[in-house]
């Protein structure tokens, strides 16, 4: 049995039903090719941020179940949380209840948590609340005043389309939430600028051009990744019901140094004098 699998668990058979469903949509729009591209520049940015991370635990909220952000991670106990059970997921909650000890996460990811969700503000005040102080947390939205944020919008008229239940959170909105929980944003990186569309040719020129625009960080890009830094412990209220059969809160052992007895060697005494005697 696999750490990860140490922890499994449900809630309750009440699961949010709408999130599920946004759940499963957001994850068929991922394995399109527009999904795949955007899933592999999202990868690549993430690595050049999991090198800066350490610790014990690493979780992460998001949707790509079969494709976890966290895997170039070198923290080795990987939760992955989701509403819905299925490929690397190993913890099936609600994300405005996570159920985990609080200040108990070094690295916490959250993969479109908070813009799909009925209440975001509380989504990330979870995120804040499990993450441990000097913890990072990473943050992956869709930037709404992008190319591919406006036809988001176009997109969401239809009550039928994934957007229409898009609920953008700016960047700007999301440091101004962050900080009011104490956390600082240390940087940010935007990428997806310019979709590749059209025919093989027209592809490979977008793609080369969004390559550009990547490593130049341009402001205009589709989806923007925030990493910030928690500043002061999280405090602890009295929380809700948690839905669990046992009704507790996972608690996240920190590996302990070993305490073997160190073994007693023979000691030497020194001559008293010229003449002295060693003793054994």
């Amino acid at each position: 049995m696999t750490p990860a699998e140490g922890y499994q668990r449900t809630g309750s058979t009440r699961m949010n039903n709408e999130f599920s469903d946004i759940l499963t949509d957001l994850e068929s729009w991922y394995q399109r090719d527009n999904g795949r591209y955007l899933l592999e520049c999202t990868g690549k940015a993430m690595q050049d941020l999991l090198d800066k991370t350490f610790g014990y635990h690493i979780l992460q909220m998001g949707i790509t179940r079969g494709q976890p952000l966290f895997e170039g991670s070198s923290i080795n106990h990987r939760i992955y949380a989701a509403g819905q059970s299925g490929g690397a997921v190993s913890l099936v909650c609600e994300p405005e209840e996570l159920p985990l000890e609080s200040d108990s996460v070094d690295v916490v990811i959250a993969h479109h948590s908070l813009e799909f969700a009925a209440h975001p503000h509380q989504v990330l005040r979870e995120l804040q609340r499990v993450l441990r102080s000097q913890g990072q947390l990473l943050i992956i939205g869709f930037n709404p005043y992008s190319l591919s944020g406006v036809g988001s919008y176009a997109r969401g008229f239809s009550r039928r389309s994934l957007w229409h239940r898009y609920h953008p959170v700016s960047e700007r909105r999301l440091t101004d939430w962050l900080h009011l929980l104490g956390c600082e944003v240390q940087d940010s990186h935007r990428l997806y600028t310019l979709p590749p569309l059209g025919g093989a040719r027209l592809r490979r020129w977008l793609t080369r051009c969004d390559q550009w625009a990547n490593r130049h960080n341009l402001p205009v890009g589709g989806l923007y990744l925030l990493r910030a830094i928690k500043q002061q412990p999280a405090l602890h209220r009295r929380r809700r019901s948690l839905r669990l059969a046992s009704e507790s809160l996972i608690g996240l052992a920190v590996p302990k140094p070993n305490t073997a007895p160190t073994p007693n060697l023979p000691v030497q005494r020194q001559p008293d004098g010229p003449g002295g005697n060693l003793a054994a």
